[in-house]
């Protein structure tokens, strides 16, 4: 761990509550530039909400959040979330704009591109080479509606940097999108620790599978509360997993990539234990 690179994501003693319900208690999170960090859990155990702090867009009941050196509650939110690139496989375009149109409103921050904005030639040049980094340059102009939700995922991850974020979120990105598609999204997400060394990220999702191979860190979560966090190859384990999803998992690791299989008895558990 590279405890000398600047913390991007500092999250100290953050409790969540809702109409009087604890959501999350006593979280402790602190992610470094350069670091790429799965936060992991079942449904309902707070990965959402933790990720809205990570956005600037939720606020704690209690403790303190620190997005990118500024603390939420002191600092003017819109400008903040400039420098947070934000991958939602739900981003709810409802226009046929192309490929290219879709990258182009991260600089704006919008769904559609706001009226009388036109982008600079160099805007252009950079959302046209990002299409190509994430393998769509013959994409550029497709569009929305005809576009597979793979190609969608990763015309969101150009869409995410081209305003060339300290921290990028990818919530649940391969959110509907067979497994080639996945496949392709995930080395697209891999392709990002040689292209951008310094951004760091954090990805949401619940199924061990879809952790791209470069992720270096975890945090597992289960009713609101840290079951385990840190390196990887320590935070993911068969007994944290299980811990975590309350069910007898086997939690294997091959060629940088994760899998997870339930234990069928109490035989097979002790037999690979």
């Amino acid at each position: 761990m590279n405890t000398t690179a600047p913390a991007v994501l500092e999250l100290h003693d953050v409790t969540f509550r809702r109409d009087g319900r604890s959501i999350l208690d006593g979280i402790e999170l602190t992610v470094r530039a350069g670091e790429h960090w799965a936060l992991l859990g079942p449904n309902g155990a707070g990965k959402s909400t933790m990720l809205g702090f990570c956005g600037a867009m939720t606020f704690p009941t209690s403790g303190t959040v620190d997005v990118l050196g500024r603390r939420l509650g002191r600092v003017e939110l819109q400008e903040l979330r400039r420098h947070i690139g934000h991958v939602n496989p739900r981003h709810p375009v409802r226009s046929p704009l192309t490929a290219l149109e879709v990258v182009l409103t991260g600089l704006t921050g919008t769904l559609e591109p706001p009226m009388r904005w036109e982008p600079s030639a160099d805007e252009t040049r950079r959302s046209r080479e990002l299409l190509d980094t994430v393998g769509l340059a013959d994409h550029a102009d497709a569009r929305w509606p005809t576009m597979s939700q793979g190609e969608r995922g990763r015309a969101l991850i150009a869409r995410a940097l081209v305003a060339e974020p300290s921290l990028l979120l990818l919530d649940e990105p391969t959110t509907g999108i067979d497994v080639a598609a996945r496949e392709q999204l995930l080395e697209t997400v891999d392709d990002l620790s040689h292209s951008a060394p310094d951004l760091a990220s954090v990805l949401v999702t619940h199924h061990l599978e879809e952790l791209p191979e470069t992720t270096t860190h975890a945090l597992l979560i289960a009713h609101g509360r840290i079951v385990a966090s840190g390196d990887i190859a320590e935070a993911v384990t068969t007994e944290t997993v299980t811990a975590a999803f309350e069910h007898p998992i086997r939690v294997e690791r091959d060629g940088g990539r994760w899998s997870a299989r339930a234990v069928r008895d109490r035989r097979d558990a002790a037999a690979r234990a």
